[in-house]
């Protein structure tokens, strides 16, 4: 009778209803996708993906930790994806795998690239495995900026600086490095290469100066840094789960859970980056006009 004397109206509530729950249905699918560990009973392996230039560490860290803490989740699988990036941030997320190792197996699986502070990363984990076409190692640290004195001069500008010491301005992209200068910078450098070599050693229970011949800041094929030590296996994600798996005690099938993924920015579910990751990359892939260390490799 209700449907006879208002038709429009009696549409509008069906149409609502439908709409009603399918956004229910479709929010209740999403939840149990991105819900980490809720909606899976048992014992699991937890996979953290590190991917892209190693920006900053907070997320990983954060995620580590949580993995560690869950008694549900018996080893990690951390899938590293990265040319490496910030001295800093490659070693936080390595102390970090260091403490959780004390506690439970984390299994690195490398994947395109795992190269610099993505093998930093690597190194500190209870195993490493990766593809026999893996682009790991560059075991070094780069640093580089551009000098625009040149095209200064030519366009007549002249730049003026006050500074509070002889040093304050090194690196200036607009005058020439001195030869003091340069020598600073080396050490800086040196000393912070030999971070990376004592924590490879340390890592990997490898001779600290077996670590210094390969540490010259070249690339191994997976294939290779197999055959010298650099990695354990030879394998995929799904080899690195399985290992992971057993080395925690899971019998059976093991199912792995991922850390629930934040909603994205407009951009960034475009682009799969975020505003400051774009900014990193083009920052990363021409140098920066200032001096900074870097556990990066660049082809």
């Amino acid at each position: 009778m209700f449907s006879r004397r208002h038709p429009f109206l009696f549409f509008f509530l069906i149409f609502s209803a439908i709409i009603s729950g399918t956004v229910l249905f479709v929010s209740l699918l999403l939840a149990i996708g991105t819900s980490g560990t809720d909606f899976i009973s048992g014992d699991k392996v937890g996979v953290i993906e590190i991917k892209g230039v190693v920006v900053e560490s907070k997320d990983i860290l954060q995620q580590i930790k949580e993995y560690r803490e869950d008694e549900s989740i018996k080893a990690v699988v951390l899938r590293i994806n990265s040319p490496g990036g910030g001295v800093g941030p490659s070693q936080e997320i390595y102390r970090e795998v260091r403490k959780t190792i004390k506690e439970k197996n984390v299994i690195a699986s490398m994947g395109a690239v795992a190269a610099s502070g993505g093998y930093y990363i690597a190194s500190g984990t209870s195993g490493i495995i990766a593809n026999p076409g893996t682009v790991t190692g560059s075991i070094g640290v780069i640093m580089g900026y551009t000098n625009f004195q040149e095209i200064f001069n030519k366009i007549g500008l002249k730049p003026v600086v006050v500074k509070s010491g002889q040093f304050k301005d090194m690196g200036s992209p607009v005058r020439e490095m001195t030869k003091e200068e340069e020598k600073i910078l080396t050490d800086f450098v040196n000393k912070i290469h030999m971070q990376f070599v004592k924590d490879v050693s340390e890592g990997r229970s490898m001779d600290m100066e077996k670590v210094k011949l390969l540490a010259d800041g070249r690339i191994y094929t997976g294939e290779e840094a197999k055959t010298i030590g650099l990695v354990d296996r030879l394998g995929n994600l799904e080899d690195a789960v399985e290992w992971a798996g057993r080395l925690g005690g899971i019998e059976g099938e093991i199912s792995t859970v991922y850390p629930k993924k934040e909603e994205m920015p407009f951009l960034e579910y475009l682009t799969g980056m975020s505003i400051h990751q774009i900014f990193k990359s083009i920052f990363h892939s021409s140098y920066s006009s200032s001096v900074s260390a870097e556990y990066i490799y660049h082809p």
